[in-house]
């Protein structure tokens, strides 16, 4: 089935950056359990997660346990962690009213339970945002239902965006790597690698929910360290003002690229469109205003 854009952007950009924040903080705990079960790769994709749109929810590569493959994964317009067999949720956990300790302990009875390693020893390599609400009190989502459920359509509309982008680009070699979800920019994006090697030249395109540069959701175009914003042949004519990353499936509208001068490439902020920050990434032609990982 797919992505239903007109559900999209009835909630304010802005409005979600408190259900961001928190969804962010326990997505850290299936991080936790794919860093401790899977092994480390150069590219550091063993701790990225898939979308899963049957499931609405995002989960880690499959994680080897005693009876077969499991996945780790957190369905994002409820909060709760899920135990993922054969894309079916086995086991759920709603952290409505939990502790963070409270939630370590279940994950870790069910990751024991597989034969697998736990999560609350694993220490991760990169530093949260200090967010509010993230401690010992039992965690209380209020009123953030439809700030969570808008949270979600911005992982799967954009899911399925990119994966159609990745596969006009099945020509190109080596190509677009799978589209993925990293949790510590808790964004969701694919590379494209122009050329082989270590150093090779590449572009990354994806989408972020919001963070601490940007309150709200924008999409980014951003070449890598061996290849300028100048000489980007994606980000080029996106500095000119044409959009032409994505096939639209209607006209596109004014857009609003730049790029930043603390950064590499371009990013378009879901404001862009006042009558619906969906289409920022519907359009398929706006990807549009500027940061750089």
């Amino acid at each position: 089935m797919r992505f239903d854009w007109s559900k999209m952007g009835r909630t304010p950009p802005t409005a979600l950056v408190a259900a961001r924040n928190l969804a962010h903080n326990v997505f850290q705990w299936p991080a936790k359990a794919a860093r401790a079960n899977l092994q480390e790769t150069p590219d550091d994709s063993q701790s990225s997660f898939d979308w899963d749109h049957g499931l609405g929810a995002l989960v880690s590569q499959p994680l080897p346990a005693k009876t077969g493959e499991w996945r780790v994964g957190l369905r994002l317009a409820v909060l709760e962690l899920l135990i993922v067999r054969s894309s079916a949720a086995s086991e759920s956990f709603p952290l409505q009213g939990k502790t963070d300790a409270a939630t370590g302990v279940w994950l870790d009875s069910k990751l024991q339970a597989l034969g697998l390693k736990t999560a609350r020893g694993v220490k991760l390599p990169y530093a949260m945002p200090d967010y509010p609400g993230a401690g010992s009190a039992p965690l209380e989502l209020g009123m953030l239902g439809r700030e969570l459920g808008e949270l979600s359509r911005w992982f799967a509309g954009p899911a399925e965006a990119l994966e159609e982008f990745r596969a006009k680009l099945a020509g190109l070699h080596p190509g677009a790597e799978p589209v993925r979800c990293w949790p510590h920019h808790f964004d969701i994006a694919t590379l494209v690698r122009l050329e082989q090697g270590e150093s090779a030249r590449s572009v990354g395109v994806g989408v972020s929910p919001g963070d601490e540069y940007y309150a709200q959701p924008y999409v980014y175009v951003s070449p890598g360290r061996a290849l300028t914003a100048a000489a980007c042949p994606i980000c080029r004519p996106l500095a000119a003002g044409t959009p032409t990353v994505f096939s639209a499936r209607s006209p596109p509208e004014r857009t609003f690229w730049r790029s930043r001068s603390a950064g590499r490439g371009c990013s378009r902020s879901s404001a862009g469109h006042s009558r619906s920050p969906a289409r920022a990434c519907e359009n398929r032609g706006g990807i549009r205003d500027g940061r750089h990982y």
